[in-house]
């Protein structure tokens, strides 16, 4: 009998006990030996818990972490501390540890994974990444012979819910956020998911196992999709375009990329129809092409089923088989400033003629091809103008959009999104 304890009892925590015990029979048939459930810490002593958990409740850490009899931990409490400090104490007691915590795993992934195998135990972490879509264990084991040369995804439901109502709907950015808190998609602070630390965690450790290089969250260029309105989302339409929140890890010949950013992608990309909270990641590797992972990428029962499955996987594996820290390249992440990409703007300047020749001379200026280039109205006598450009160094861009902002006909830069035309 394997003997397990539970850091946590919120949303996932709650769905790992349920699964278990919904599903015990046939969990127990296929890894060969009952699951136990000795001990689940819970914070707030004031809250009614169901009677059959009564005699399992501790609010005491080390009834877990210290006791001999408990095989493993599995932590999903969430958040950087006091987390972190538990995962080590487990591993240092030769516990297994299982974690859904992306926040850890993506900036101390390296360092507790080498704590495991200097204790000969196992840590795994499927669920920290894309709920219960499984990415970690096939980029780590199925596609172990393939050099990884592109990963790319939506890895953040709340964004992508919000932005297929902006679209579906014809909602601003606020309304859908709005609804996004209603619906129990979006925290009240929903400042990790709208500004895109979220995913930049999640595309810090897949780059990470990827690209056999260590990348933490710190070193991903991020942005969010608060600064998209409905305008964008309607003229992207037009275009033949949606607009996604995407993480992308790729690699060049000079080292590799990993960025989190807004992108048009024609709607004929795989990527433009991932709706409402669903993920997606797409794996292309040299050997085996592209591949698609697709589900739902968080939820209390979606992410309970990559910790089971982790749970198990943990206590069958022995140590020639373990799952060690893969970071063995010294490659760069590159600045995002030599990142190469098309761009679509959106400019408000004064509606007279010679103006768009002037702001077109500027992107002339600093080495940017123009691919396209619509006035779309004009309010007041201020034109709104949408250029895309063609491929250009994002150096290049900064540069374009600092002189247009400073132009006296040019009233606003309203938008820069990265295009991305290949499908």
């Amino acid at each position: 009998m394997a003997k397990i304890g539970i850091l946590g009892l919120g949303t996932v925590g709650s769905g790992v006990v349920e699964l278990i015990l919904k599903n015990r029979d046939i969990i127990e048939r296929k890894c060969g030996f009952p699951i136990n459930i000795k001990k689940i810490l819970v914070r707030d002593e004031s809250k009614k818990r169901p009677d059959y958990l009564k005699e399992i409740i501790t609010y005491k850490p080390e009834e877990i972490i210290n006791e001999p009899e408990i095989d493993l931990v599995v932590e999903v409490m969430g958040g950087e501390e006091p987390a972190l400090t538990y995962i080590k104490q487990a591993l240092n007691n030769k516990k297994h540890v299982v974690t859904a915590n992306k926040e850890v795993i993506s900036k101390y992934g390296k360092e507790l994974l080498e704590l495991a195998q200097q204790n000969k135990v196992n840590l795994l972490f499927e669920a920290s990444v894309a709920g219960g879509i499984p990415i970690i264990i096939p980029l780590k084991e199925s596609l172990i012979a393939n050099e990884i040369n592109n990963i790319m995804g939506i890895l953040n439901g709340t964004t992508n819910f919000i932005l297929t109502q902006m679209e579906e709907n014809k909602m601003e950015f606020s309304e859908a956020l709005d609804l996004a808190k209603k619906l129990g998609y979006a925290e009240s602070d929903p400042s990790a998911d709208i500004k895109g630390f979220d995913a930049a965690r999640k595309i810090a450790i897949l780059s990470s196992i990827a690209f056999n290089v260590r990348v933490t969250p710190d070193k991903v260029y991020t942005e969010g999709i608060d600064g998209i309105s409905y305008t964008d989302i309607k003229y992207a339409q037009e275009m033949g375009f949606t607009i996604k929140l995407v993480a992308e890890g790729q690699r060049t010949d000079d080292g590799i990329f990993v960025l989190v950013a807004p992108v048009l992608l024609r709607k004929e990309h795989p990527l433009s129809s991932v709706k409402d909270v669903y993920n997606a990641v797409i794996v292309e590797g040299d050997a085996v092409g592209r591949l698609m992972f697709y589900g739902r990428g968080a939820g209390k029962m979606p992410t309970a089923s990559a910790v089971v499955s982790d749970i198990i996987k943990a206590l069958k594996t022995d140590e020639k088989n373990r799952l060690n820290c893969t970071c063995f390249r010294e490659e760069e992440v590159l600045p995002i400033k030599l990142f190469r990409s098309a761009y679509y703007f959106r400019i408000k300047a004064l509606d007279k003629p010679g103006v768009l020749s002037k702001i077109s001379g500027v992107f002339g200026q600093n080495n940017i091809n123009l691919y396209m280039v619509i006035q779309k109205n004009s309010v007041d006598n201020i034109a709104e103008i949408v250029i895309i450009t063609y491929e250009t160094s994002f150096k290049n861009i900064q540069r374009a959009v600092d002189e247009i902002k400073s132009l006296d006909e040019v009233s606003e830069v309203s938008s820069v999104i990265r295009v991305k035309e290949e499908v």
